[in-house]
């Protein structure tokens, strides 16, 4: 936990030093994730999950915008050898996500407005569940945490918000010290989309 701590305390701090218009959106919306350089036999298909969470936007024009996120993924997992019948299950994972982004407004107009971000993020792993138990990974298969880059548009109309979002894994979705999963590269790839609602006045 000492990575996302020491990445909320970056935020606090930068926040306290930003003297500008403050807006609070809280968000609810659908995750798309899907796993990346599969092993061999093994093939993976994004399913759709969820979301919920919250954003904090410092700035006006440019902005900071740091935010957690708790989420639920899933990812189709199938097994198939050749020799024996093929093997599917849904693997579930809960997490907690923390990002800080900047981003700048293309569009700055009364009625509606135009973000782009971009920034670092960091998924605390919570759990992971097989909704059949027919591919027998657990928890502890899985990294606890991981970094990732965010980037993703904003279109502020009145109060509402909608954010699509895409974030590219950084760290391997394994952990190394499990050794029947040591040589798989899998990262992260999850799409998401978010309708959301302004607190707060960016005049």
């Amino acid at each position: 936990m000492k990575k996302p701590i020491i990445l909320l305390a970056s935020v606090l701090l930068i926040a306290g030093a930003t003297k500008a218009q403050v807006l609070v959106n809280p968000q609810i919306g659908l995750t798309y994730q899907h796993l990346t350089d599969p092993a061999e036999f093994y093939d993976y298909k994004a399913a759709m999950g969820f979301q919920a969470g919250a954003d904090v936007r410092f700035g006006d024009r440019f902005f900071f915008q740091p935010g957690a996120f708790f989420g639920r993924n899933v990812t189709i997992v199938s097994f198939d050898d050749g020799q024996t019948a093929v093997v599917e299950d849904g693997l579930v994972r809960t997490n907690l996500k923390f990002r800080a982004q900047v981003g700048y407004k293309v569009v700055d107009s009364y009625q509606f407005d135009l973000r782009v971000m971009l920034g670092p993020s960091y998924d605390v792993l919570l759990s992971v569940d097989n909704k059949d138990d027919e591919i027998d990974w657990n928890q502890g298969d899985f990294n606890g945490g991981s970094w990732g880059v965010d980037a993703g548009l904003g279109f502020d109309m009145g109060y509402f918000t909608v954010s699509p979002t895409v974030s590219f894994g950084l760290s391997r979705v394994f952990d190394d010290d499990v050794i029947e999963l040591e040589e798989i590269d899998s990262k992260f790839l999850t799409y998401g989309l978010t309708l959301g609602w302004n607190f707060g006045n960016d005049d």
